[in-house]
């Protein structure tokens, strides 16, 4: 038996020292596991509870709390009860019997107030997204990042009622500024123009079509800029802000092209004066005078005697009767035709005058040749009404100047004149102006300038009736034309003219 026992013992031997190993290690593994780690954040004055579920029945307490807080326990439920004296931040350390850390509670206490305020700032500023409401250091903190301008405003407000006790962190997202960028980006609508945001700045570039665009695609993104926010350190002086332009145009105007060659304008313009005239007369004369011949001759020598010889001799004149009667019409037509080839917008001046001279005495009575100009001054400035337009707009300047008959004196001359402004469509005439004069005249027993002045019987009577009627008409026909050269070929096969 003895031997047996002695074998089981030598059996069994090395398997009793591993569980006796095991049972002194597992113990070890225990000191050294982690404790627990509780955060609780009290308001003074303000009871709470928290459980601890793995606290044995007895425990020793550690730690800086006492200042903070009083505790109480309660083993049936393993409710550990705070009820907070003082602001403060300390440590509560529960353990075993063998000094094992079961739990680690930290203790935050703060003041009773700052909950409420912290309650009242998240429900004022329920209506913006993106911000958080914290506890921290005695203050109440709001941090986060907005989107829009106007909601910091609204942050700022409500943060400043509660004065130190309450901090603003929040900043301006910079997905705010690129969702703006991409609106004023739409909003300017040219694919040649990128907006982007760079540290809250709005940079435009790209490449406008003229002057004016660019200058709206900068109107366009100072709308939609939003308000510059300011950071608490630039108010307070701390650091300096770099003063820049929300807005930075950086688009450049495209060269444009070479601007095609104005538009050719014939002008064709006709002068027109139509002339009636009529004269109606009657006279009958009989007006006979006598010529006085009467002379006295001397004569001497020869075989006739000498001495005066006195003869008295007379003449009649007009001594039959004349009876005179006209009847005369006149009709003439002027017409004067010009035709004016001038580039769009510019002046076209065409004349045509003649000089017509006669004699003048100076002062000195030494005789001398004057001129007198009759004809036509034309000056016409035509501009076409926009690029795909027919209608041509004329500024008229017509002057004419006629010759109505030569005079002692010298020419005896009639001048008209029409100054206006019209739109013509091409190929389309338009009279733009005429005068018409109509004169009438009668004469009763008018004497003529060789009758006699002392006639021996004076039987005379006349009559004569005349009338004079003129119009005068100017047409003005522009033509727009591709080249000056159109039309040249018609006027060589007209002219048969060869190059």
């Amino acid at each position: 038996m003895r031997g047996k026992f002695k074998i089981k013992n030598r059996i069994f031997t090395p398997f009793l020292s591993l569980m006796l190993l095991a049972t002194l290690l597992v113990p070890t593994a225990f000191v050294f596991a982690k404790p627990k780690v509780i955060s609780v954040s009290l308001e003074k004055g303000v009871l709470k509870d928290i459980e601890i579920p793995n606290a044995p029945t007895n425990f020793t307490r550690g730690g800086e709390y006492r200042k903070l807080v009083q505790i109480r326990y309660n083993p049936s439920t393993k409710v550990l009860r705070f009820i907070p004296k003082q602001v403060g931040i300390g440590t509560l350390i529960i353990k075993d019997q063998n000094e094992k850390v079961i739990y680690e509670v930290r203790i935050d206490v703060k003041q009773t107030d700052l909950f409420k305020i912290a309650r009242e700032i998240k429900r004022l500023t329920s209506d913006i997204e993106g911000i958080n409401i914290k506890t921290l250091n005695n203050k109440v903190i709001v941090d986060g990042e907005i989107l829009l301008p106007k909601d910091m405003n609204r942050i700022h407000s409500v943060v400043k009622q509660y004065g130190d006790k309450a901090t603003n962190l929040v900043t301006l997202s910079p997905m705010a500024q690129a969702k703006i960028a991409q609106f004023i980006e739409r909003e300017i609508n040219n694919p040649e123009i990128q907006v982007k945001a760079v540290n809250g700045k709005f940079i435009i570039q790209g490449t406008c079509r003229d002057e004016r665009e660019m200058q709206r695609a900068e109107i366009i993104a100072k709308a939609y800029a939003p308000d510059v926010v300011v950071d608490e350190a630039v108010a307070d002086k701390k650091t300096q802000q770099r003063r820049a332009d929300i807005v930075i145009n950086l688009c450049e105007v495209r060269q444009g092209a070479a601007p095609e060659p104005k538009k050719i304008i014939e002008l064709i313009v006709h002068y027109v004066e139509l002339q009636k005239d009529y004269q109606k007369g009657f006279r009958f004369q009989w007006t006979p005078d006598i010529g006085d011949g009467t002379q006295v001759d001397f004569s001497t020598g020869g075989r006739s005697p000498g001495g005066a010889v006195a003869t008295i001799s007379g003449t009649i004149r007009n001594l039959l009767p004349k009876l005179n009667w006209a009847k005369e019409h006149g009709h003439a037509r002027v017409l004067n035709s010009s035709s004016l080839i001038v580039q769009d917008g510019n002046e076209g001046i065409l004349n045509s005058l003649s000089r017509i001279p006669y004699q003048v005495v100076n002062a000195q009575g030494q005789p001398s040749t004057s001129f007198e100009e009759v004809g036509i001054r034309t000056n016409i400035t035509p501009q076409i009404i926009g690029s795909r337009s027919d209608s041509v707009s004329l500024n008229l300047n017509f002057a004419i100047k006629s010759l109505i008959s030569q005079t002692a004196a010298g020419p005896l001359t009639s001048s008209r004149e029409i100054k206006t402004s019209i739109v013509v469509r091409s190929r389309q005439s338009a009279a733009v102006g005429g005068l018409i004069t109509n004169d009438t005249g009668t004469a009763y027993n008018k004497l003529p300038e060789d009758a006699s002045r002392n006639p021996l019987i004076s039987l005379y009577a006349s009559k004569s009736f005349r009338r004079n009627q003129s119009q005068f008409v100017v047409f003005v026909t522009p033509v727009i034309k591709a080249s000056a050269s159109a039309g040249a070929e018609k006027v060589k096969q007209k002219f048969r003219l060869k190059d």
